[in-house]
């Protein structure tokens, strides 16, 4: 059938009609949108303007496409009430902003971007000299005034902590990317740029690159992992992209160097208890990980410290003045695996409860996760078995002196070494090549400790009273204890921390053997924390379980290797220092070690601590000083009471000491007016306080009584 003219003409119009309708609906829907869009940013500033005491100014905005919206420019300053450093002082800038838009929620008035992105932001953030800044406005909320700061129990970190954490996962966009993003950060002190090419959020995902430079340290550094704001949870991996990260400053704070190639940080959690008299109280739970842990500290060690892996598992709260790793935090050091438990008080003075247990651990794979460049003698220390750690401490800056601190090292009963590390510390069983090195580390001479060398002494060759004097002056418990006075090694920690550096060291003759023979005069906490293990291996193995070493010979190497005058004194055959009983005795008296009376025996224990500085002991008549006499009163009051001398010999002591050898012409000998002397009184000004802990007191022996008992010859105390 054929349709006439007037009905062509009838459809024309009529989808003409439809067509105008659709283009009139088209502007309108366009006009409309564009309304909808402006009252929709109008609402987004007029929300964030409320939240927080900032002005946020948002450029033209137009759709580029049916859902896309670009904005040309934003800025966010705060405002005068937010407490900046100077009123309009910009936090935040952008060039432009896209984002797509639900068309649903538009035209219900309750509009969701999503995919947001951001091209050349600016974050500038500043602190000023009186501590006026543009940011901290981002972490008060609304809600009960805030628990005034307790100036006597110090900051809450838990309160602090949790505005950082809300405030951050607060802010986290669901979809985003960041392009040509800088942040930068500049205080009196510090200096901080963040540049990103790139960095985008989605969907809980997050990928960036990001040059760092912070106080002038510049690093390269990738970062990828998952935030989730509703969880209050992360997991971050950051690594560094052509080389290790350098972990800034720490550097400036601490004088340490830190780096590593990647951390990996994980929150699981957390849960904060409100407290109207403390401000409240955080619990996280978390783990941080790391690869080629890098740590340098002069104090530590004098090489970096090098962790391969390291991991911790934590349970932390953090309240007033307060943190703690609560029970169930793990740590793994390579293939150690520790339980820590701490609590640390920062306020009024710093107090600190330690407890830490190990897993036990085979014999091989204890030695071979020790940190590098802190125990390299000893690792790569074979055997069988497993060892088990165990500490616990305490201490409060406000009663120093009751500072409490056990330490154990527990094997099992298949304990066994079948191979020492870099050094053999059975070669202490036989003869073995000694070198002597000066305060510089500078090599002076080697000789042998053994019957090879002329001027070796036998234990049974020395003067009986010798290794009475220096067990009472140096190591009372030494045939006795297992390498370690732990009573000495805390009253020698009370000191350090005293006087705030290593004054003491709370050395048995076991630990002097040990830093003497094998390790370097440097004082330093890794030295000697391998200095402690090595003597621990020693007297618990092959002194304790294999019997192949004993305490004399022990004594017997002390006796033969330790310093006892000046490096720079030259022998007639060359050899430099005088190092050992017999050449002490020669040096000193021109005698054999087994002709050394009481009193000269008591003086070159008494130089033992600085044998260079001998002539110290002498006033300008080439007389004793007091305090030198006062020791010897004091040393042989202690050896009469301990049964270790006789009452005569006690009594028949001369406190005065005959220099025959080569030390006698270092001595200055003035004329005394014998018209006015005055004779030097006797003090305790220079008492050896090492000694005295040792001993556990602190006051001064009374005078030994008159006793016309004799000397026993040929006696050995």
């Amino acid at each position: 059938m054929r349709v006439s003219a007037l009905a062509k003409k009838r459809i024309i119009y009529a989808l003409g009609g439809l067509l105008a309708v659709l283009l009139l609906a088209l502007v309108v829907f366009l006009w409309k949108r564009q309304q909808l869009l402006n009252y929709a940013l109008a609402q987004v500033k007029a929300k964030v303007e409320a939240k927080y005491p900032a002005t946020l100014t948002l450029g033209p905005a137009r759709f580029t496409g049916l859902k896309t919206v670009e904005i040309n420019g934003m800025s966010l300053v705060p405002t005068a009430a937010a407490g900046s450093a100077a009123a309009g002082d910009t936090l935040l800038t952008a060039r432009r902003l896209q984002a797509s838009l639900s068309m649903r929620s538009l035209f219900a008035g309750r509009p969701v971007f999503s995919e947001l992105q951001i091209d050349q932001a600016h974050l500038t953030a500043h602190k000023d000299a009186r501590g006026r800044n543009n940011f901290s406005f981002l972490l008060k909320k609304t809600g009960p005034t805030p628990v005034a700061r307790d100036t006597a129990h110090g900051r809450n970190y838990g309160l602090l902590l949790n505005q950082v954490l809300d405030a951050a996962f607060g802010n986290v966009p669901g979809a985003a990317d960041f392009r040509q993003f800088v942040v930068s950060y500049a205080s009196p002190h510090h200096r901080v740029q963040l540049s990103m090419p790139h960095l985008s959020f989605d969907d809980g995902e997050v990928q960036g690159r990001l040059t760092a430079n912070v106080d002038s340290v510049v690093n390269e550094l990738g970062m990828s992992g998952t935030i989730e704001p509703g969880d209050d949870a992360l997991n971050l991996r950051l690594f560094g992209v052509n080389g290790s990260v350098q972990v800034p400053y720490v550097a400036r704070r601490f004088g340490a160097l830190v780096s590593f190639d990647t951390i990996r940080v994980q929150l699981m959690g957390k849960d904060f208890k409100a407290d109207d008299k403390t401000g409240g109280q955080l619990t996280v739970r978390g783990s941080v990980a790391a690869r080629n842990f890098s740590f340098f500290h002069k104090r530590l060690s004098s090489d970096d410290i090098v962790v391969q892996r390291g991991q911790l598992d934590f349970v932390a709260t953090l309240g007033r003045g307060t943190v703690a790793l609560d029970p169930g935090t793990r740590a793994v050091l390579n293939e150690l695996v520790f339980h820590p438990e701490i609590a640390v008080r920062l306020k009024p003075k710093l107090a600190v409860n330690l407890k830490v247990d190990s897993d036990p651990t085979a014999t091989n794979a204890f030695f071979n996760s020790l940190p590098e460049g802190m125990f390299d003698v000893v690792t790569g220390t074979a055997g069988t078995g497993t060892l088990t750690y165990h500490l616990k401490a305490d201490v409060d800056l406000a009663r120093v002196d009751s500072l409490h601190l056990s330490s154990s090292l527990q094997p099992s009963n298949d304990f066994s070494i079948t191979h020492f590390g870099a050094e053999d510390l059975s070669m202490l069983e036989r003869e073995f090549p000694f070198t002597a090195y000066n305060d510089k580390g500078d090599s002076l001479r080697t000789f042998m400790v053994g019957p090879s060398n002329p001027d070796f002494t036998p234990f049974a060759e020395v003067s009986p009273f010798m290794p009475a004097v220096i067990q009472t002056t140096e190591d009372p418990q030494f045939f006795r204890h297992h390498g370690f006075m732990e009573k000495a090694f805390v009253n020698a920690a009370i000191a350090d921390i005293k006087e705030k550096r290593f004054a003491r060291g709370g050395s048995t003759l076991s630990m002097q053997l040990v830093k003497n023979v094998f390790l370097s005069r440097e004082k330093t906490v890794g030295r000697k924390a391998e200095e402690m293990l090595m003597v621990w291996l020693i007297e618990n193995w092959l002194v304790a379980r294999t019997h192949t070493l004993t305490k004399e010979r022990m004594f017997e190497i002390y006796l033969n290797i330790v310093e006892w005058g000046p490096t720079a004194y030259r022998w007639p055959s060359g050899k430099r220092g005088v190092y050992g009983i017999r050449e002490a005795a020669l040096f000193y008296y021109a005698k054999r070690p087994s002709e050394l009376n009481l009193g000269e025996c008591i003086y070159l224990a008494s130089i033992i601590p600085k044998p260079k500085y001998y002539k110290d002991s002498f006033n300008k008549y080439g007389e004793l000083r007091g305090q030198t006499r006062w020791f010897f009163r004091f040393i042989a009051d202690i050896m009469q009471d301990k049964g270790l001398i006789t009452p005569g010999q006690r009594d028949n002591l001369n406190y005065a000491v005959s220099l025959k050898g080569p030390a006698n012409k270092y001595i200055v000998r003035a004329i005394r007016d014998t018209v006015r002397t005055v004779q030097p009184g006797d003090t305790a000004e220079l008492a050896p306080l090492n000694l005295v802990d040792l001993l556990n007191t602190g006051a001064q022996p009374a005078p030994a009584p008159a006793t016309s008992t004799p000397p026993a010859p040929g006696t050995r105390p």
